[in-house]
């Protein structure tokens, strides 16, 4: 008798708070227009039916009349953070094995003046060849150095037009929903 009016009371609780937590409860689901951070508020009582039908309108009518879909920039964005990171790794290869050819270069021009100055090739060469090293380790740093600059850049000027391209979008769409009396903000 006692656990089936315990099992009331409780049933009866979750039913009477039920309404409550529905109602706390943000709406599901975003708008197209939100998906994309523009706030769209329907100015003449528009239900969300019809603001649903004018924001796909004004979606259509913004990508055919700016030439820029943003999802598509989105792909296009993690594409490029892609790119940019393979181009980091090679410009941190740029100048690989640098060193390796001023140690040569140097020791074959130590070795050919300490042949000259005093005759001994061998002395001349050891010291030719860490020069050659201490020079090809310059050229390494610097090789990797403009090499991480020019990337850096390309991906500036890329990052620079998908937010040229989403802002003409934007615009437009924009434009789109208030003829349509709806505020629109982004």
């Amino acid at each position: 008798m006692r656990r089936s009016i315990m099992g009331i009371l409780i049933m009866g609780l979750a039913a009477a708070t039920a309404p409550a937590v529905a109602q706390t409860q943000p709406a599901s689901g975003k708008t197209l227009a939100a998906t994309m951070n523009i706030y769209a508020f329907p100015n003449a009582g528009q239900t969300a039916e019809q603001q649903s039908q004018d924001e796909s309108a004004c979606y259509q009518w913004a990508v055919q009349n700016t030439g820029a879909d943003p999802f598509e920039l989105s792909k296009q964005a993690e594409q490029q953070k892609q790119q940019a990171a393979a181009n980091q790794q090679a410009a941190a290869q740029a100048g690989k094995g640098a060193r390796a050819k001023g140690a040569v270069a140097g020791a074959a021009t130590g070795a050919l003046i300490g042949e000259i100055a005093d005759d001994d090739a061998g002395k001349g060469a050891a010291y030719g060849a860490a020069a050659g090293v201490a020079v090809g380790g310059h050229k390494k740093r610097q090789a990797q150095k403009q090499a991480s600059s020019q990337a850096a850049a390309q991906d500036q000027q890329a990052q620079a037009a998908m937010a040229g391209q989403m802002d003409n979008f934007k615009k437009a769409f924009s434009a789109c929903m208030e003829s349509k009396k709806y505020m629109v903000k982004y």
